[in-house]
């Protein structure tokens, strides 16, 4: 398995935003397509656009990988291996149907350590809740969801003990507070299903503005390809576009569109075009 470098270092950081500005001057045809997963997860996480307002780690979209690894069937197998070893975790989003968000395991605690941060100085039993959710429920709950007994179940027997130790009334029996949860619910590292009560989506804290982005630079390009008389577009016109609507680059929204089948590619002899699929 391939290692990859931890996000938490001050190193590794540095070398990250180096990868990405040297990866932002060059054309996307020059590395649309990869040979694995593995490689391709690499480079759009080197690659993610470096945003000042609303940071959050770099995170890659399935689609993505499907627009960039030409066997969806290996990306599938691919990422849940990945998923298995612990080195990353999938989310579901909010943005449409079938997406889904991939972050490195690193990166998605370095994500939650800001807003243990953030959170410094308010009660103990709010603020400790994210050390048991790091320790105890992402080890071993691999999925991108998670019921609300497990959580109970999950959790009693590490506040069971917690308390016992501080003689708090949880000795005498009891299960996870509603509060907890609710913490970790407005902290952006759960949301509640809408179809189920009682089942929550593991998610990305700080993420709000980019899925926002998300859905709004998706529109924007495709209305500008659509307005052209053949609803299309030479590659290297396309991504000197700045778009007004996300705060993610055309690279991005480019590898999502074609994933998921939005755009298609075509190669000519001046170089690579960018259509409007049909439907």
């Amino acid at each position: 398995m391939e290692n990859f470098p931890e996000s938490s270092s001050k190193g590794t950081k540095r070398r990250r935003n180096e990868d990405s500005d040297a990866g932002n001057t060059s054309s996307l045809e020059d590395d649309l397509t990869f040979t694995d997963t593995s490689v391709a997860l690499r480079i759009m996480r080197a690659q993610f656009p470096h945003i000042q307002k609303g940071s959050v780690e770099p995170f890659i979209l399935k689609s993505q990988l499907y627009s960039s690894v030409k066997d969806r069937t290996q990306v599938d197998r691919e990422l849940e291996s990945l998923r298995r070893d612990k080195v990353l975790r999938l989310f579901k989003l909010n943005t449409g149907q079938d997406d889904h968000a991939v972050m490195f395991l690193d990166d998605y605690l370095n994500q939650i350590d800001r807003v243990v941060k953030r959170m410094e100085g308010k009660k103990v039993e709010e603020y400790e809740v994210f050390g048991w959710l790091k320790t105890h429920v992402l080890d071993s709950k691999l999925e991108t969801g998670i019921e609300h007994q497990e959580l109970d179940t999950k959790w009693f027997s590490v506040l069971r003990m917690v308390f016992l130790m501080q003689c708090s009334l949880l000795s005498l029996g009891g299960k996870v507070k509603d509060s907890h949860i609710s913490v970790l619910i407005n902290a952006g590292v759960l949301t509640r299903q809408l179809i189920d009560p009682n089942m929550y989506w593991f998610s990305i804290p700080n993420i709000g503005s980019h899925l926002k982005g998300i859905v709004q630079g998706r529109k924007e390009i495709i209305s500008l390809l659509s307005r052209r008389r053949y609803k299309e577009m030479m590659l290297s016109s396309l991504e000197k576009k700045r778009l007004r609507t996300s705060p993610l680059d055309v690279r991005f929204h480019l590898r999502d569109l074609i994933g998921s089948g939005h755009l298609r590619t075509d190669q000519a002899p001046t170089g690579l075009i960018i259509r409007v699929s049909k439907d």
